[in-house]
């Protein structure tokens, strides 16, 4: 029996974003204790669905993510639904946590603010070899002071690898992890556990503006600010032990995650691209509820172009995420006597041109994920060959002093293969640095056995545990909603913070 909720959800605003018929109450019906639904309403072409439990669902005050839910349910030649992840949170035009597919061949659009300004942020997992939790525990400190000096980060930090000029840019901004490791920086394994093995066809450099290069010349191997991060994890459970063993995990097992993104050249071609699809969207006679929803045909001048540039982003981020691996790799040789190997590398912020079948035809869609991780099934032709009985790694990261999650996609996933990419913020940077004290932040979380190296104690503040949603609900709900199923808990040890 399907059950209500009602969320009052008020905007005293003249342009109201999302209409319903009273302009004030959001109707939403509970299929599952896991997934819920808005129906179609206004100008709404399909439903939104949202995979969440009640106490995950977005505030009804100061969190406009349903609202943006059921806005992106308008965009020209979207198909099936507007979904939204179990991290679900409001973001810039498409909620953090958004999935949306429009149909090519039906006047889909590509939009922006579906992929975000971090373009191709992601995630890559590194695993210790020969050297559990107890091994490394003598060592930890002086490996993090290490880690802590030699890892780039902050707003304007510049890389590991500034690059001589322009030329060389191009090379990463078409061969991405790939042209990292034909430089020496890395070993071909690498490409083979990561998505699209390291690198995307279809860069345009051409369409990357002269600021973006500015911003990117500097900053390849760096983490950036805000939730960006280097973890030294440990695994302390085991769910799948027949999935975990072939991915390299067992109970003691050290791992490194990263998470970073293209820094500011991906900012700046977003930043370029929602303008000039703003002025280009009424020669196509697109009208959307949110200017943040700027969009156009993907079969156009306009999309043709953010997408090259787009792909040349996601490029540099997974080239920035390979010079950190090579960065951590040199620091746990050099101070534990132990090498990283790659388990898996993965975006969760980028448009991909990929085959779906919708209403029992096969079409060629454009599907944003917005702060959602792909998660493909076993035996997918796109998982590594040596894990493909088991399905796609699928890397979710928490927060600071709680734990993060390896997933594995599976087969009959109804957001075309996506499930969430994080915890989810429940305060905004600003309202969590307001009365806290990022020295008081560092001091609990080391008391707890967990060390710190931050760049500041504001963003400290801003990144508190306390900020974000319970990770252990957001991987329960993507296993129970049929998105990804759960293999391994990892918790800190330390944590580089950007």
């Amino acid at each position: 029996m399907q059950r209500a909720l009602q969320i009052l959800w008020w905007n005293e605003a003249a342009d109201v974003a999302f209409s319903t018929p009273d302009r004030t109450v959001m109707r939403i019906v509970e299929e599952t204790p896991y997934r819920f639904r808005i129906d179609r309403t206004g100008a709404m072409r399909v439903p939104g669905i949202v995979f969440a439990a009640r106490s995950l669902l977005p505030a009804a005050e100061g969190d406009e993510a349903l609202t943006q839910v059921a806005n992106v349910a308008t965009l020209p030649g979207i198909v099936t639904a507007s979904f939204a992840m179990p991290d679900v949170h409001w973001g810039y035009g498409f909620p953090i946590g958004g999935v949306a597919a429009t149909d090519i061949d039906d006047g889909g659009v590509v939009s922006p603010g579906g992929v975000g300004f971090d373009i191709s942020c992601g995630v890559r997992l590194l695993i210790a070899r020969d050297a559990d939790r107890s091994a490394l525990a003598p060592r930890l400190g002086p490996l993090m002071d290490r880690l802590g000096r030699v890892v780039p980060r902050g707003m304007q930090t510049r890389g590991v690898w500034e690059l001589p000029n322009r030329t060389v840019l191009h090379e990463v901004l078409e061969g991405g992890a790939r042209f990292a490791v034909q430089q020496g920086h890395g070993v071909v394994r690498d490409l083979e556990r990561c998505e699209d093995r390291g690198v995307l066809d279809g860069a345009d450099p051409a369409a990357v503006s002269d600021r973006a290069v500015e911003r990117g010349l500097g900053q390849l191997g760096s983490l950036g600010s805000g939730n960006h991060f280097l973890e030294v994890q440990a695994v302390e459970r085991i769910f799948d032990p027949d999935t975990a063993r072939p991915m390299g995990l067992d109970v003691g097992t050290v791992c490194v995650m990263i998470h970073c993104g293209s820094r500011g050249l991906g900012h700046q071609i977003c930043t370029d691209h929602v303008r000039e699809m703003g002025k280009a969207m009424g020669r196509y006679g697109i009208h959307v509820p949110d200017r943040q929803l700027a969009c156009v045909p993907v079969r156009s001048p306009e999309g043709e172009a953010y997408l090259g540039a787009m792909v040349a982003a996601a490029n540099y981020g997974r080239a920035n995420r390979q010079l950190l691996t090579e960065a951590a790799r040199r620091v746990f040789e050099d101070t534990a006597g132990t090498t990283l190997d790659l388990l898996y590398d993965i975006s969760h912020n980028l448009a991909k041109l990929e085959r779906h079948e919708v209403d029992g035809r096969l079409r060629t869609l454009c599907v944003h994920r917005k702060g959602a991780t792909r998660s493909l099934p076993p035996r997918h032709p796109d998982v590594p060959a040596d894990l493909v009985d088991v399905g796609q790694p699928v890397l979710i990261p928490g927060t600071m002093g709680t734990a993060s999650y390896v997933l594995a996609g599976i087969a009959g996933n109804p957001a075309f293969y996506s499930t969430a990419h994080g915890a989810g913020r429940v305060q905004s940077r600003h309202r969590a640095a307001r009365h806290t004290d990022g020295r008081a932040v560092r001091d609990a979380l080391e008391s707890h056995g967990v060390l710190v190296r931050g760049s500041s104690w504001r963003g400290l503040a801003e990144e508190k545990p306390q900020a974000y949603k319970d990770i252990d609900a957001v991987t329960e709900v993507s296993e129970r909603a049929g998105l990804a199923r759960r293999v391994a808990r990892l918790v800190p040890l330390g944590v580089v913070k950007g």
